[in-house]
């Protein structure tokens, strides 16, 4: 009996010692979209022209990549698979953009209702507004011939969905193979991925700690009577715009890095990951925020919002 005894009250131990360790490894992590690289597409020729403002561009044409690529849908599946199965949420691209049917130019300019601007926003960024991913993970892939069979290079490359800058990558090289590529892929990924999940791992810990990062413009219309230099209750509007900043923003971290009596442009804008309804974050939300601050008393400003995906948004003070 006190054997029994002492066997349960050592499971008992063992179970409280353990389930921190349950709880650890079921840690969310990140959402991610995982779509070709940019040099994988125009390797292949699947490339469009975008206007940008008056100036033309290429972008990468995924709609017509996974339509027309055999291997491409394969390859996202399996390398998807991996990435799923180490507890990461993977967006579908492809049926996200067989329903959106992205297109030159798509919402490329919006219009004042009583004048005219134009805010370009690439299909990519229409894409990562739409899919409201945090990650966005480009793949190229490589296959050479070698005597022993066939030499499948990758690298991975991952990219802040809001900032677009790179935040981990993984390359591989191995040995040749007879397996069919997606499946050497798989393989490859699988041996080479620790090290780019410890960097995504360390840089969502960042997001989670100190917010995620946007660049906020305010603009203000030729036609409008006022300017960011105009004072409410003694003080300038750029400078009531930035009180509202430091009140609003995860540890009050912004920076003013360009401004006139008609511009402001604010960068390492660092925003909570959720509102208070725990919906996630972006640009739009956080501006919407500060556009309908600015329509109360005392600055009864009315204003519009455009964005440029995720990680931009730019009011326009003056009017809609």
């Amino acid at each position: 009996m006190i054997y029994n005894f002492v066997k349960s009250l050592l499971l008992s131990l063992i179970g409280i010692v353990s389930f921190p360790l349950i709880c650890d490894s079921q840690v969310k992590k990140p959402t991610i979209m995982l779509l070709p690289s940019d040099n994988w597409c125009a390797q292949r020729y699947f490339t469009q022209s975008f206007d940008n403002q008056g100036t033309t561009v290429k972008v990468s044409d995924y709609q017509r990549a996974f339509t027309e690529d055999i291997e491409l849908p394969q390859v996202i599946s399996k390398v998807g698979g991996v990435l799923t199965s180490m507890g990461y949420s993977l967006k579908d691209a492809e049926m996200e953009i067989k329903s959106i049917k992205v297109k030159q130019a798509e919402d490329n300019a919006i219009s004042s209702k009583t004048s005219s601007t134009s805010i370009a926003e690439s299909p990519l960024d229409v894409l990562k507004r739409r899919m409201k991913s945090d990650i966005v993970i480009q793949l190229w892939w490589n296959i050479s011939k070698d005597p022993a069979g066939k030499i499948v290079s990758f690298t991975l490359e991952a990219f802040d969905s809001y900032t677009n800058k790179r935040i981990a990558t993984a390359t591989g090289n191995p040995k040749p193979t007879a397996d069919a590529v997606p499946v050497a892929l798989e393989k490859a990924v699988k041996n080479n991925v620790k090290e780019f999940d410890k960097q995504l791992d360390k840089w969502y810990d960042d997001q989670k700690k100190n917010g995620r990062e946007i660049v906020l413009t305010v603009r203000c219309w030729d036609n409008w009577d006022n300017d960011l230099e105009t004072e409410y209750d003694g003080e300038e509007l750029t400078d009531c715009i930035q009180k509202w900043l430091r009140q609003n923003t995860v540890n009050s971290s912004f920076n003013l890095s360009d401004g006139t009596e008609s511009f402001a442009q604010f960068e390492q804008v660092r925003i909570p990951l959720k509102d208070k309804d725990s919906k996630a974050m972006d640009a739009r939300a956080f501006a919407t925020a500060l556009r309908k601050h600015l329509q109360k008393a005392p600055y009864n400003i009315t204003s519009k919002v455009v964005i440029r995906g995720l990680g931009e948004a730019i009011i326009i003070l003056g009017e809609k």
